[in-house]
């Protein structure tokens, strides 16, 4: 079933706040190096890499010394404009270190909702990926009120993910797939491998929200799935502390959970 991963050759990842910070909302560098060592080694097998960062907001709170994530409008804003100015740079550093070019992207739902803007987004986009270029897209929460814009990022990487018909979706996050129950506090909690498609059980059984730092969780993981499942893009939902997950879900691996597209 999953050998069809092997064909992947336009992919985009996410990944999560609770993977790119500890628990403390300080960045978890070492993942985040990893991260920009398995995505460039990705560009350099021919493939085509895109990001779908969160954390500017959790971080830039961090770094304005907040409690936790904000809730005022105004302050999301002020943490999401510290956030990515950080959140850039450290990437740029880390994928330097493999010679691979990378570029920032901050999307709100007119560059995908509105036919002009969209086809702008496209054309950087496409123009990018043929260039070798990494994409690093985020929310552009530092202007948007229209509520912090997509109110988390597992769907608007899945928007992505259909817009420019990528083959694969990997969200990265803070838990190794889907299970029938919370396996937080059931230790006979167990991981579904594959779900062939998003049912009304399948909600039921996705958990709350993340970290205090954090936004989406697993429903919102099985919403972008239901996305991706309608628009033909495969899904894969896994444990991100080790970015080196990626190359084992490219080459087939039972890890995680895997959404499969549906096709016609």
């Amino acid at each position: 079933m999953r050998e069809i991963l092997k064909q992947s050759k336009r992919i985009v990842v996410k990944v999560g706040t609770s993977t790119l910070t500890y628990e403390n909302g300080r960045l978890n560098l070492k993942c985040i190096e990893r991260m920009a060592w398995v995505l460039s080694d990705l560009v350099n097998q021919g493939k085509e890499v895109v990001l779908v960062t969160s954390g500017a907001i959790g971080v830039g709170a961090t770094r304005l010394s907040f409690a936790q994530r904000p809730k005022e409008i105004k302050k999301k804003q002020a943490a999401a404009a510290v956030g990515q100015a950080v959140l850039i740079q450290i990437y740029q550093n880390f994928f330097k270190e493999y010679n691979q070019a990378i570029a920032q992207i901050l999307l709100t739902k007119e560059e995908i909702e509105n036919e002009q803007r969209r086809t702008n987004t496209l054309n950087t986009l496409h123009t990018l990926l043929e260039l070798g270029i990494v994409p690093i897209i985020n929310a552009n929460d530092t202007i948007s009120t229209y509520e912090i814009e997509f109110s988390d990022n597992d769907n608007l990487s899945a928007m992505v993910a259909d817009m420019i018909e990528a083959d694969l979706l990997i969200l990265l996050t803070d838990i190794d797939g889907l299970y029938d129950k919370d396996p937080k506090t059931n230790t006979d909690a167990k991981r579904i491998s594959f779900v062939p498609e998003v049912t009304a059980q399948i909600h039921k059984m996705a958990g709350q929200k993340g970290s205090k730092f954090s936004v989406g969780g697993m429903e919102t993981k099985v919403q972008a799935a239901e996305l991706c499942q309608k628009a033909g893009v495969n899904m894969i939902v896994a444990l991100g502390d080790d970015p080196t997950v990626v190359h084992k879900i490219i080459e087939g691996e039972d890890v995680g959970t895997f959404f499969k597209a549906r096709k016609g």
